[in-house]
């Protein structure tokens, strides 16, 4: 059982520039941020990425301004935008969200990546920028991703970046109205340590080829690490 005797509140997160070598992190700024985001996450070929989200998809940066200022503001959350430092341009939105500071509980949600970002090592750096501040600025014990049963992507996202399944809430909402069955996962602060390693691991340089493509895959990593530390 974990003393959690002098266990003390968390700080709210998301309240600072955060740095990678590929992505920048940075507090969403709706005047300065929304016509870019617009851009990236409402281009042709982005319709895919509004099914699984709260609202509908905008039709101007004005609208995108106007909605996602109301959410946060509606939710508490703790929004960042991700700058791609090759493109030197924003390509997507992510929010800490159902904040729970005094037992150190965050979720990520409304995940809004545009084309460009998608599958790419600055998705991934960016995922690892914010639960290394979430875990290691912050100090939160547990950091929650959910998702739509049928969102399949985010499912597989879930898993290799390393949450873990708990369960489904069936029936739990209708959105855009459809049926949500929702699946739940977690990463605690105990499983973080061999994450982070796997996750700074896959993003070496040499991990990739000359075209770009993956020589390790992140979960095989995250494995091995796992298997070296239960044998010491």
């Amino acid at each position: 059982m974990q003393d959690l005797s002098n266990w003390q509140i968390c700080p709210l997160p998301g309240d600072r520039e955060l740095p990678g070598r590929l992505v920048n992190l940075m507090p969403f700024d709706a005047p300065a941020h929304s016509a870019q985001l617009f851009e990236a996450v409402c281009q042709e070929g982005a319709a895919e990425i509004w099914q699984w989200l709260p609202l509908e998809q905008p039709q101007s940066a004005r609208q995108f301004q106007s909605d996602y200022t109301q959410l946060v503001a509606t939710h508490g959350w703790r929004t960042l935008v991700i700058h791609s430092k090759k493109l030197d341009r924003l390509l997507g939105v992510f929010s800490f969200m159902r904040l729970r500071p005094e037992v150190g509980s965050a979720e990520i949600g409304a995940v809004t990546y545009g084309p460009d970002l998608q599958r790419t090592p600055e998705a991934t750096e960016a995922f690892y920028l914010a639960s290394r501040h979430l875990f290691e600025d912050c100090g939160y014990r547990r950091f929650e991703w959910k998702c739509n049963h049928l969102n399949t992507p985010s499912r597989r996202a879930a898993l290799r970046y390393g949450f873990t399944f708990e369960g489904q809430f069936r029936q739990d909402m209708v959105v855009k109205g459809q049926n949500r069955d929702t699946d739940w996962y977690s990463m605690l602060d105990r499983e973080w340590p061999i994450c982070a390693r796997a996750f700074e691991k896959w993003l070496l340089p040499e991990n990739f080829e000359e075209a770009g493509q993956q020589k390790k895959k992140l979960e095989h990593i995250r494995e091995t690490l796992a298997r070296a530390e239960a044998k010491k």
